[in-house]
């Protein structure tokens, strides 16, 4: 089995990190720059910042807030929201990061998958897929719809069948968040996960849910994630990565554990 990554996301909103329940009730979780570093340091295999706010408010990335932001960092780090053409995400990559997310933008205009992996490499591009199962389907995981602006419209497709086309149009990862279970800390998707995972054979990040370790090792285990994304258990110190992937071998998760 592969190493799993844990990554540690940081929303973004007017410069600040920000975390919610189910896309709401937002709150202030502090500065992005010192929040990358600590997450890094305790051992986060990746750092994800995005910038939830620039799409709904039709404006470009934060790239002050990239370029302090990466200063700090010594892993991969990603970067989504507000990039709309392969010459916003060149800015954004001159800003410091290392692989785009488009969500958004992609649904608009899927071309732009392929035009930011031919510039870049498919490895630096993420596409990122906000999902809310479909209430009165009688397959509301399979029927699972696809979400923009930052959770705000639903787009009427399917969020299996986009993760294929993502694939098919040159996307390197999927990051796939359940709006379902965002922010609870009662568990990731993993009926969910696991169907786009299975549909794909790009890596896909589970996003949404994280509560516990014993969250992470079900989302490798039985949703098939190749990589799990947190936010508020590392904000406000209900774990760090070193303590998470301590717990994760312990029962046998392969993770690569920090000096």
């Amino acid at each position: 089995m592969l190493t799993k990554r844990i990554i540690a996301c940081l929303d973004v909103r007017d410069g600040r990190v920000v975390k919610g329940v189910q896309f709401v009730d937002i709150i202030d979780a502090g500065d992005p720059a010192e929040l990358a570093h600590r997450h890094a340091a305790a051992g986060a295999d990746e750092i994800v910042l995005l910038d939830i706010t620039a799409t709904h408010e039709g404006r470009g990335t934060l790239l002050d807030t990239v370029k302090r932001t990466a200063a700090t960092l010594f892993v991969p780090f990603t970067v989504g929201g507000g990039i709309r053409s392969a010459e916003d995400a060149a800015a954004v990559f001159d800003a410091g990061a290392d692989k785009v997310s488009i969500n958004s933008s992609a649904i608009a205009r899927p071309e732009l998958i392929g035009e930011i992996g031919s510039s870049f490499g498919a490895q630096a591009v993420i596409v990122a897929i906000d999902a809310r199962r479909a209430a009165n389907s009688a397959d509301p995981v399979g029927d699972a719809e696809v979400y923009v602006a930052g959770g705000r419209k639903p787009t009427g497709r399917k969020v299996v069948e986009w993760a294929r086309e993502a694939e098919q149009r040159g996307a390197g990862e999927i990051l796939l968040t359940s709006m379902n279970t965002d922010g609870m800390r009662s568990g990731f998707d993993c009926e969910l996960t696991a169907r786009v995972s299975e549909a794909v054979q790009i890596p896909v990040i589970a996003s949404g849910g994280a509560g516990s370790a014993a969250h992470f090792s079900e989302v490798f285990s039985r949703g098939k994630a190749d990589a799990a994304l947190a936010a508020s258990i590392f904000h406000f110190g209900v774990t760090d990565s070193r303590e998470l992937k301590a717990e994760l071998a312990r029962a046998g998760v392969p993770v690569r554990l920090p000096c």
